[in-house]
């Protein structure tokens, strides 16, 4: 199994759109932490083991031609020795914008997880787990937040081979990206999805299946 796109940036700087603009390009299917609580059964015992660093990719990407957002991020490191070929691409935005959109939707999440239905706290556990694991431990605070958010941006950038790494923000569109991955810039609009409401809908969604 190859990997075409593995994105390294962290949830909530534009993952899913990015996830969107993969498929568009046909370097997909795309896999993102949606598929994880899409199919808590089998995704989070992969992941778990992963965590424990006992991994078997071809299993959690089964079906999959590219991968983005958590736990992908968190496992940059060991995807670069797993897919040597794989092009990189780092979603990024300042610091104080991401914290604030991380503090309002994913972190909120996962820190009041104790009062969450039981169905979903397997889940909730490994995203907990995983985004300690990238350097997000439950009580961090604002300005934790940025600084593990700047730290983790500088290890992809000092570890993935700089002609593999695109460093990107959804808001530049489709010419940077499709330049990096030599594909055909569409002619439409780039994707722009998963605002805060459209997480808490996907979340609701995605517990209710």
């Amino acid at each position: 199994m190859t990997m075409n796109v593995i994105g390294t940036g962290v949830g909530r700087t534009g993952t899913y759109s990015l996830k969107l603009a993969i498929n568009r390009l046909g370097l997909g299917p795309c896999y993102h932490m949606e598929h994880v609580l899409q199919n808590m059964t089998e995704q989070v015992p992969l992941w778990s083991d992963a965590l424990k660093g006992k991994t078997d990719w071809p299993a959690i990407y089964a079906g999959f031609e590219s991968a983005v957002d958590w736990p992908t991020a968190a496992f940059f490191r060991e995807l670069l020795k797993e897919y040597p070929s794989a092009k990189f691409v780092l979603t990024h935005r300042s610091p104080e914008s991401w914290a604030a959109s991380f503090g309002s939707t994913i972190y909120k999440l996962i820190t009041d997880r104790s009062g969450a239905p039981p169905e979903m706290r397997a889940w909730l556990e490994l995203a907990a787990n995983v985004i300690a694991h990238t350097g997000f431990p439950d009580d961090s605070d604002n300005e934790d937040l940025m600084k593990a958010f700047v730290a983790h941006n500088e290890a992809v950038k000092a570890t993935i081979p700089a002609s593999q790494l695109l460093v990107f923000e959804v808001k530049e569109g489709w010419e940077p990206l499709c330049e990096f991955l030599g594909t055909p810039v569409p002619d439409e609009p780039f994707p722009r999805t998963n605002n805060r409401e459209e997480f808490w809908d996907l979340v609701a969604d995605s517990a209710g299946r």
